[in-house]
């Protein structure tokens, strides 16, 4: 699940979100690792969880991501 941030504090935005994703994980107590962010360039950032299909719309619904993509190690 992905969240896009713009703008000149995007990047700023997309950090402080991954704190709400782990946050999110440790309140449902969610088997679930994998968060973090990528600043893509000055005016876009993104914020990211990887989710398992047992998972996937259960936080969809409750956490809307604006995008989502298939996660290969």
């Amino acid at each position: 699940m992905i969240w896009d941030f713009r703008g000149p504090s995007g990047a700023k935005t997309a950090e402080h979100h991954e704190i709400h994703l782990k946050e999110y994980i440790d309140i449902e107590k969610l088997p679930l690792k994998v968060t973090g962010f990528e600043i893509k360039n000055e005016m876009h950032a993104i914020a990211f969880m990887v989710v398992t299909d047992e998972h996937m719309i259960q936080i969809r619904d409750i956490l809307k991501p604006h995008r989502a993509e298939l996660y290969e190690e």
